[in-house]
């Protein structure tokens, strides 16, 4: 199963729920926007995984179109990004709840002591690199442990997390962690990143056999906000074919909020060691800084949107 399928098996956790009655304000409305507006919320995910991610995400935020994004706490550069945010307090990063390490020699261990979240580690003594092993030999217990830890130590290190969400989709691919997921963000008071559903995501969700229905009810209830759309990621081999991609997707966004995951990266030789894919990476970069970008964002009509302001119109119960 990949990523997209968990994150859809997530979002069919909240289909099966008591529907929102037919008064209730669309997001955006309830954001302070008009009922036909559509908002963007462009999130540089993968933040803290290196010194190259740092600062290609810290430029996105700063001088281009990215709103905001997720820091993996696990990770060895994770205190430059703390460093920045306590420097920079309104910046809008939640964190990206870690439970794989999927590069082939740039690894990294559980934040919780080894010893009571073994079902996390693999033989070399990282976590897991395929989200389908830590389902297979991780325990909800264990789950609960090492994303509290990785919240305490985010706050430890002084940041001030907007949301919460998941690295690879691991919290979405199996029901009892997606139940640690949301209790867990409840407790602590962070806005989980959940989505409405959608016939797309009701069939991938079906066709791995998730029934999310009796958690659904009860998340409904609570009055969780929800983002009316998810979109992981652009494709595109070249800059040219990422903004053609882009574009298109952009123009063909409906009213709502619509969240866009990306990846940045400097070019550098940091980021050419751990990943081959560096140069989507870097690419996406360019065109999220690229003032073309936000002149064209402008002209469709397109606003944008971070989690500061979603978070504002959730209240744990």
């Amino acid at each position: 199963m990949t990523r997209r399928t968990f994150l859809a098996a997530g979002a069919a956790a909240l289909s099966a729920g008591a529907a929102h009655s037919a008064e209730q304000k669309s997001l955006q409305v309830r954001l302070g926007h008009g009922p036909n507006d559509r908002l963007l919320m462009i999130h540089a995910d993968d933040i803290g995984m290196s010194h190259s991610v740092n600062a290609a995400s810290i430029r996105a935020m700063t001088e281009g179109v990215v709103s905001s994004g997720s820091v993996m706490v696990p990770c060895p550069w994770f205190p430059e990004i703390a460093k920045w945010q306590r420097e920079h307090p309104d910046a809008d990063l939640g964190l990206h709840l870690t439970l794989t390490s999927e590069w082939s020699l740039y690894r990294w261990r559980p934040v919780a002591p080894p010893d009571r979240v073994k079902g996390l580690l693999d033989s070399e003594g990282f976590m897991w690199r395929q989200v389908e092993d830590v389902v297979r030999h991780a325990r909800p217990e264990e789950i609960e442990i090492e994303i509290r830890a990785q919240i305490a130590r985010a706050r430890q290190f002084g940041m001030k997390p907007t949301h919460v969400d998941s690295h690879m989709g691991t919290l979405f691919a199996h029901p009892p962690f997606f139940e640690v997921y949301t209790r867990v963000a409840q407790e602590v008071g962070l806005l989980p990143m959940l989505m409405e559903p959608s016939p797309e995501t009701l069939d991938s969700a079906r066709s791995v056999g998730v029934d999310y229905a009796p958690l659904a009810a009860r998340l409904k209830g609570q009055g969780f906000t929800l983002l009316s759309r998810l979109s992981t990621g652009l494709s595109g081999d070249t800059l040219e074919k990422r903004r053609a991609v882009f574009q298109e997707f952009a123009r063909g966004l409906k009213p709502g909020v619509t969240e866009l995951i990306v990846h940045l990266a400097s070019d550098d030789e940091e980021i050419r060691h751990i990943t081959g894919n560096w140069r989507n990476r870097y690419n996406e970069l360019v065109l999220f800084t690229d003032p073309a970008t936000r002149a064209f964002l402008d002209a469709e009509g397109i606003k944008r949107v971070g989690y500061r302001e979603l978070a504002k119109l959730w209240k744990p119960a």
